[in-house]
């Protein structure tokens, strides 16, 4: 007799609220063996919490346009300007960053809302930048309070 496997996707309850394979092993002699591997959407899902970067975000306010990376067409108000830290001879035009708050870097009270923010890099944000991002008047508004004027951050391209 040959060895044979049979593949079967599972859905599980992890944390993670990923997908499971589970792989059925028989041997030679017909034995069942069973292993459990995680999927790949769960190593995905590691690497992109491990992949988060610290910084700052402060907030530019109305008129977004003209901007480096789009002229005068619209972009939006989800959007953001790159310091050098990011920006990398435009490179950054378009990219799309997950912003979260994690603490003031003054002593406003609450400067965290909770939660995160995804904006489009469609700008650039000079050399005395006062952050790694600058976030839109409207996209710092929902993570931060607009009187703390600069927060610590953890930011991942998306």
């Amino acid at each position: 007799m040959q060895g044979k496997f049979v593949l079967q996707k599972e859905q599980t309850t992890h944390a993670c609220r990923c997908s499971c394979i589970r792989i059925e092993v028989y041997n030679k002699m017909g034995m069942k063996m069973d292993a459990l591997f995680m999927g790949l959407v769960l190593i995905l899902g590691l690497s992109s919490l491990a992949s988060a970067v610290p910084g700052t975000a402060t907030y530019y306010t109305p008129p977004y346009k003209p901007s480096s990376c789009y002229g005068y067409d619209e972009q939006g108000v989800m959007i953001a300007a790159a310091s050098d830290a990011i920006w990398n001879n435009r490179a950054a035009c378009g990219r799309m960053y997950r912003v979260t708050c994690v603490s003031g870097t003054n002593n406003v009270p609450q400067p965290c809302r909770g939660g995160s923010v995804t904006v489009k890099v469609v700008d650039y944000c000079p050399p005395g930048c006062q952050g790694t991002i600058d976030l839109s008047q409207e996209a710092f508004a929902i993570i931060g309070n607009p009187d703390a004027g600069k927060i610590n951050i953890d930011y991942v391209q998306v």
